[in-house]
């Protein structure tokens, strides 16, 4: 096996851990509500404190991210993940889970943004989607393997074991990262020549190159996210099924991208990054529309709709994150894919926001979750228009150089 394909499975093995990490809590919600005798309310603030704490980390450590050696930082985190997670497992009460789901999402956030910047660094352009892929196929294991198992775990033993599981799986990854990916240095520069953190921040939301793949990268979450948080309740209450068939939607769409994601990897090197985004954002629509408007039918024919969703919008953030990776220098991409992550973070909040706004308990079965379907994808037809817009650094360094030569030219004149 080749050097770069090692480290792209040991950044997978991480993207692994942390993507399980934040998904296993939501099947647990059952089990967590009647051990600590909390709300509804109060197990989603359990949830959310992750994601909020990841945002705000994100968001601060875009300011120093790019002063570190790519590997001691991805140890860093790691480490520090893992201690959250064992935290987590040990948590004797509510309060004490909540810190330490805040704690584990503070590392987990900046780690899913920094293993990012990582594939940009060692996969060159022209393989670059073929890298995403691989690396994002862990969403799909921790969709098969993860949540099920993770959710038979906590039914067979207690809903320690999950995170106990997690914690071990993270110290053998820290163990991995120590040998196997090498020390990344390229993208630090001299501290005469290190932007500030106001230039920092100033660059991502003034450059139009990277305001522009920020808030693309709104627009993707927003288009995706939004329907997530409901397709569970909705396809139990107004579709028909059991409790327990809700894990197929798992299985088969996760099972489906296994083997999807590497594909629409290589496709977006082949016929290139923006056009494979926009034929799998374009065609995520009809499952989109199909789940937001489903009727009562056969846990299978809801299966293929669910699948379709996970093999088409997983399958657009692989060219995705390629075309914003590519966006920034690699000098700056540390800092910047911090920045982005924060913004995935709060645009998946907002997403659950507006969805819990606009849906509606209707006498037993859920009202209005087609307006949010609607919604998704209104947000994804003006996410493909800005996607197409994006261009990446070479790209930019061309146009820049064909200015620079048409004044020449008119100078000379």
């Amino acid at each position: 096996m080749s050097k770069e394909k090692i480290i792209l499975f040991t950044l997978a093995g991480i993207n692994f851990t942390h993507i399980m990490d934040f998904m296993i809590i939501m099947p647990l919600g059952d089990l967590l509500m009647k051990v600590f005798e909390i709300t509804p309310q109060q197990f989603s603030l359990i949830v959310s404190s992750y994601t909020f704490t990841a945002g705000i980390f994100g968001f601060m450590a875009a300011f120093v991210i790019d002063r570190f050696d790519r590997r001691k930082a991805l140890l860093f985190l790691n480490v520090g993940f893992v201690v959250g997670t064992i935290a987590c497992a040990l948590a004797p009460t509510y309060v004490v889970l909540l810190f330490a789901r805040s704690l584990t999402g503070a590392f987990g956030g900046v780690l899913g943004a920094l293993i990012l910047s990582v594939v940009a660094d060692v996969v060159p352009d022209e393989r670059r989607g073929q890298g995403m892929g691989i690396v994002m196929a862990a969403f799909s294991v921790a969709s098969v393997a993860g949540v099920p198992f993770g959710y038979f775990l906590a039914e067979k033993f207690s809903w320690h074991a999950p995170f106990l599981l997690l914690a071990g799986m993270g110290t053998l990854i820290t163990i991995a990262i120590f040998k196997f990916i090498p020390s990344l240095t390229d993208h630090m520069v001299k501290k005469s020549d290190r932007p500030s953190p106001a230039k920092v921040l100033t660059n991502a939301i003034s450059l139009p190159n990277q305001k522009l793949a920020l808030l693309f990268m709104l627009t993707l979450i927003l288009g995706q996210f939004s329907i997530i948080p409901f397709i569970a309740p909705y396809m139990i209450r107004n579709v028909g099924f059991e409790g327990d068939q809700i894990t197929y939607i798992y299985l088969v769409g996760g099972g489906l991208t296994i083997f999807t994601s590497p594909l629409i990897g290589r496709l977006a090197d082949k016929f290139g990054k923006k056009t494979v985004f926009i034929v799998c954002a374009s065609a995520a629509i009809i499952p989109v529309f199909l789940i937001t408007n489903m009727p009562p039918v056969p846990v299978a024919a809801a299966l293929v709709a669910t699948g379709l969703f996970f093999v088409l919008g997983g399958g657009r953030m692989i060219p995705a994150m390629a075309m914003i990776t590519s966006s920034v220098k690699p000098q700056n991409r540390g800092s910047f894919m911090s920045i982005s992550s924060s913004v995935q973070q709060l645009a998946a909040g907002l997403a659950s926001l507006i969805a819990g706004v606009i849906v509606i308990d209707n006498g037993g079965s859920l009202a209005r979750y087609n307006w949010v379907g609607y919604f998704a994808i209104a947000v994804t037809v003006v996410c493909i228009f800005l996607g197409s817009r994006i261009k990446s650094v070479e790209q930019l360094a061309a146009d820049d150089a064909s200015v620079a030569k048409e004044k020449e030219a008119l100078a000379e004149a």
